[in-house]
């Protein structure tokens, strides 16, 4: 084995580096090789750094580390692609927070399901004064979901959609049999 990565050389070998007069000197060569070996997984990171912020492509225990940068708890039962899609799809999820829209993106994200959403709140008017507001006068969320209990986690969920709802909205979970 070479190096503390087995077949992992450095791009940037640092006895190449060096003026030409080293570049015929053994002891110096050797001595750069093992310098080489050190920072080939250094070097390989920093090549690679985009990829570390794409949850598509980075190391999961990396996304992990991105989904606490961006306020997601992810649910290590969770399958890996659905933590990839919840993390790589969270500036849009904040963008819309406190909607149905968000909401139900969230819920699509967690689950892999699209859910019923039904909203309580609006914006309201009426074509003369006095008359009656349509809706309710109660602030209140009901999300539906086709699944199971076993297929998804309603605990984990309920707490997904209680923190991306307004705190005085109530929010209803409610899992339904496919």
């Amino acid at each position: 084995m070479r190096g503390l990565i087995e077949g992992l050389e450095s791009p940037h070998p640092i006895g190449l580096l060096l003026p030409g007069l080293y570049h015929d000197d053994d002891f110096t060569q050797r001595f750069t090789s093992g310098l080489d070996d050190v920072l080939a997984p250094v070097l390989g990171v920093l090549d690679s750094l985009d990829a570390y912020f794409d949850p598509e492509l980075a190391p999961l225990d990396f996304v992990e580390w991105l989904a606490s940068w961006v306020g997601i708890e992810l649910d290590e039962n969770l399958p890996e692609a659905r933590r990839r899609r919840l993390v790589a799809k969270a500036g849009e999820l904040y963008t819309w927070a406190g909607t149905a829209r968000g909401l139900a993106a969230l819920v699509e994200a967690y689950t892999g399901v699209i859910p019923e959403i039904e909203d309580t709140g609006a914006v309201a008017s009426g074509r003369s004064p006095g008359s009656a507001i349509p809706g309710s006068a109660e602030n209140r969320v009901v999300v539906r979901v086709r699944g199971t209990d076993e297929t998804i986690d309603v605990g984990r969920l309920s707490q997904l959609v209680r923190r991306f709802i307004p705190a005085h909205v109530v929010a209803d979970l409610e899992v339904l049999p496919t």
